[in-house]
């Protein structure tokens, strides 16, 4: 019976020594285990904005940090817009000006220029909202050689489809989403609606082959520079623009204030 006894006072003191040690983690900091765990949020935005290892050993660089706009520029302006464009939620955000192309803080470029080059982004626009990434452009400043963005640079298209007039005019749905600006029609037209996710993209330019590729798919191919190229140009909007028909063999990196809501993330880009 005494050993019984004994033996009933020993597991009760094992028994509140655990529920002890338990409590006093509880009580003083956090355990190992749960400062390595990463929030639902957390967890969610942790790739946003960076670099896998994968993708430093191919060598590709962020344009973007989620923070810090100091790889960009006001297209002919010294420094980056004090008005028009703002970082938010891990995000460069164009905001909307009601103005279109006339308002609002203007188009930013990259400070660097790329020839040979794959760019990753991604976008985000909001309802009735028109955009676009520029490539291969020329800034050209002063009275006397002052030009908009777009009459040297191609135009990878951003839209909401559903709701901008753009998505019906042009040919072919040349405006639409994901196409050579006002040239090619993406093909399959496969943007994500507005205000409802984000749309991958990729453009990849290699000594004039140019490629755009929206959610997966390659949706539009054109080589620059070629008698086809000229024809095309010569038919278009862009036909008066020497500096388009003869497209920057090396510029940089365009973004567009259109007027409306923009957001873009997960910018970066690997030279070839």
């Amino acid at each position: 019976m005494k050993f019984k006894i004994l033996l009933f006072a020993a597991l009760a003191f094992a028994l509140a020594s655990c529920q002890g040690g338990a409590s006093e983690a509880t009580e003083g900091e956090t355990t190992e285990a749960e400062a390595t765990e990463d929030t639902p949020e957390e967890a969610a935005t942790a790739e946003i904005n960076t670099l896998t290892k994968e993708e430093k050993a191919d060598g590709w660089m962020l344009l973007f940090d989620g923070e810090s706009t100091d790889q960009w520029k006001g297209y002919c302006k010294d420094g980056f817009p004090e008005r028009g464009w703002k970082v938010v939620d891990g995000a460069i955000m164009c905001e909307a000006s009601g103005k279109g192309e006339a308002g609002g803080g203007g188009d930013i470029i990259t400070k660097e220029t790329f020839g040979n080059f794959e760019l990753k982004l991604e976008w985000k626009i909001s309802e009735g909202g028109n955009s676009g990434i520029f490539y291969l452009a020329r800034e050209k400043c002063g009275e006397e050689e002052g030009q908009p963005i777009w009459k040297s640079a191609p135009e990878m298209q951003i839209l909401d489809n559903e709701k901008h007039p753009d998505a019906r005019l042009g040919k072919g749905g040349n405006r639409q989403a994901g196409s050579l600006y006002d040239l090619i029609p993406a093909k399959p037209q496969n943007a994500v609606p507005a205000n409802s996710g984000w749309n991958e993209v990729t453009i990849l330019s290699y000594d004039g082959t140019i490629v755009h590729t929206q959610n997966g798919e390659n949706v539009v191919e054109y080589h620059l520079w070629t008698d086809d190229w000229k024809e095309m140009v010569a038919n278009s909007k862009f036909k008066d623009y020497q500096d388009f028909i003869d497209v920057a063999k090396e510029g940089h990196i365009g973004l567009q204030d259109h007027g409306n809501d923009v957001w873009f993330r997960n910018i970066k880009i690997k030279k070839l």
